[in-house]
């Protein structure tokens, strides 16, 4: 035998959420549904963005002053390849620094979402 509705209802404990009618003109829809939520920040991947422009800075500094001859007499042995490392470390690390920033200004196009998120 099929349970009425009335009975099923009342076996339900109560919760939190709150329910309101909807009126007739509004064709279902309520403005709520509409409201966008606050931005989650992907404090990791900044901290990790962060890390790797210092890391990829420091790099291109040495690199520089090991080109230059400051450093060490090696030359451009040394130079080119710590260059290399220390502009491929800095780009990504700048590139997610620039687009945190510009998100937490509220410049239009960029948001949150744009940053990858490492809590799976």
């Amino acid at each position: 035998m099929m349970p009425s509705r009335n009975n099923v209802t009342t076996g339900i404990p109560s919760s939190k959420v709150k329910y309101s009618k909807l009126s007739s003109t509004d064709e279902g829809y309520i403005d709520l549904q509409f409201k966008k939520s606050p931005p989650k920040i992907p404090y990791k991947a900044i901290a990790l963005a962060i890390v790797l422009f210092m890391i990829g800075t420091f790099l291109i500094v040495i690199g520089a002053l090991l080109l230059a001859g400051y450093i060490s007499k090696g030359g451009a042995d040394r130079a080119i390849p710590v260059l290399i490392i220390g502009i491929l470390v800095f780009l990504p690390g700048f590139y997610h620094l620039r687009i945190a920033y510009y998100a937490s200004k509220g410049y239009r196009g960029y948001s949150y979402d744009d940053i990858p998120d490492f809590d799976d």
